[in-house]
């Protein structure tokens, strides 16, 4: 009898766990939309010490359509990254979601000396990254394992703000199919904005972190129970000196194409995320593929 038990106290235990999981994961997805936007609302004083509940959802973030998050105006937990000596010489990618593309984990161990560029190919013309190794090694291991698996390819940038605070182009999720006419409405599973790599990893990067014009940060949408980070693929591309708490890890700079970011933003948006902040780009951001640099 005691046998019994213990095994039904077992199997309550693991249904507990799944269950747990799988709204982790369900907030995780909602979250990643409206992350940036939060932050900049928040830093404006606009929504400061307002808890805000969405009911779908996610600069940072973009995630199905509108994020279960708690706004706060600086970050709820700090990251263990956070305090790892830079350059990194191990890195930890966690398994996290389904893949919007499949593609294998990063190595755990990263080539923590080398320089690396990249070249964001684009229907618009190319944009060239130096990328930050030496002070977000992880983050740039990550970047680099994508985009030489093409992992971006034949994807398009699908959020664009242009105020409040806020001047960036979000990318990085192969959901946003390069032939597809993108909506600000759209919700559920494999929505653009909503796609990731199938892992997680920390921060990095962050003491005195700033978004001024040029920046390249990933997007997030905040942090795990467990305090850790939400990375993933999708990145923002700063066009114009941006205020935001420093919970973005930056991992590159822009050394020439900021002239057409400027000049997609300037046209606009054809429609706005409810809650998120930005939009659809009016202009039509097609990454064709990345080019990765080694030196």
């Amino acid at each position: 009898m005691a046998g019994k038990k213990e095994r039904e106290r077992r199997r309550a235990r693991e249904r507990f766990e799944r269950q747990r999981e799988q709204r982790l994961q369900r907030r995780r997805k909602v979250r990643q939309r409206t992350g940036i936007g939060f932050a900049v609302l928040l830093a404006a004083g606009l929504i400061a010490g307002l808890t805000v509940a969405f009911a779908g959802g996610g600069p940072g973030s973009a995630a199905s359509g509108k994020p279960t998050a708690t706004a706060s105006a600086s970050p709820s937990a700090t990251t263990s990254a956070a305090a790892v000596t830079e350059p990194a010489h191990h890195c930890t990618y966690t398994a996290a979601g389904v893949a919007a593309r499949k593609v294998s984990m990063p190595p755990a161990t990263p080539d923590y000396t080398a320089s690396y560029t990249a070249t964001i190919n684009t229907n618009l013309g190319k944009i060239d990254i130096n990328l930050l190794n030496s002070k977000a090694t992880c983050t740039v291991n990550s970047f680099v394992h994508l985009a030489s698996a093409g992992f971006w390819d034949d994807s398009q940038c699908h959020r664009l703000s242009t105020g409040g605070g806020l001047y960036m182009l979000q990318c990085g999720d192969p959901y946003a199919k390069a032939s597809a006419k993108l909506s600000c409405s759209a919700t559920g599973s494999g929505t653009p904005g909503t796609g990731g790599p199938g892992y997680e990893f920390d921060n990095e990067n962050l003491t005195g972190a700033t978004y001024k014009a040029g920046t390249v940060a990933m997007a997030n949408s905040g942090t795990n129970a467990n305090g850790s980070g939400t990375n993933g693929s999708q990145f923002f591309l700063v066009y114009k000196d941006s205020t935001l708490p420093a919970q973005y890890t930056p991992f590159g700079t822009i050394t020439s194409g900021l002239d057409i970011l400027q000049k997609v933003a300037k046209a606009g948006t054809t429609c706005n995320y409810a809650g998120a902040g930005g939009g659809v780009p009016k202009e039509k951001v097609v990454i064709e593929s990345v080019a990765i640099h080694k030196t």
